[in-house]
């Protein structure tokens, strides 16, 4: 009886490695994702994800992202930003234009805390897509491509989840290679 406690301790505790293991936080631009930080304490420390936090920040949006939640942001990154017509950034990052960069970002965000494994059941259920309702009200389309999750936005461009599930204390980020845009 001692030898079976004893084997079956032994094969716990080699599991219980292996989950810490496969729940290291994940490495995004360069920075180590805490899940016990929220999302803006987390995005700030990303070296792809500067664009974005200036973004939310002149938004208004920081306190907003750092409450309860939870949220799924699909948090695009600078090279994100960057296939953006030259000097949209800018004209968005200006104080009278700050409605604007509200909704876009907004748009990027969904309540709850949808991971890719939720995504994809969303997905199938959905008989190859599942419409996600925004914080901004709008509606992004998600579907399977290649094996990857797709978010197509209202314009009709897509964008890839690259990163999925970056688990934060108030949600989860999910980054993606292409901005989303709002009608």
């Amino acid at each position: 009886m001692n030898k079976i406690f004893g084997m079956t301790l032994a094969v716990a505790f080699v599991f219980s490695g292996m989950a810490a293991q496969a729940q290291k936080d994940p490495d995004v631009g360069g920075a180590a994702m805490f899940p016990a930080k929220n999302i803006i304490q987390n995005a700030v420390n990303s070296n792809d994800h500067t664009t974005l936090v200036a973004a939310v920040k002149a938004a208004g949006l920081v306190d907003t992202l750092e409450g309860p939640g939870p949220f799924t942001v699909f948090a695009p990154t600078n090279e994100a930003f960057s296939k953006l017509p030259a000097g949209t950034v800018d004209t968005l990052l200006k104080p009278e234009n700050k409605d604007m960069l509200t909704k876009i970002l907004t748009y990027h965000v969904v309540a709850g805390r949808l991971t890719e494994k939720d995504l994809r059941r969303e997905i199938k259920m959905g008989g190859g897509k599942a419409m996600l309702k925004t914080v901004s009200g709008g509606e992004l389309t998600a579907s399977m491509h290649d094996g990857k999750v797709m978010l197509t936005d209202e314009k009709g461009d897509m964008s890839t989840i690259t990163v999925p599930d970056v688990i934060q204390s108030n949600g989860v980020i999910q980054v993606v290679d292409t901005v989303l845009l709002p009608n």
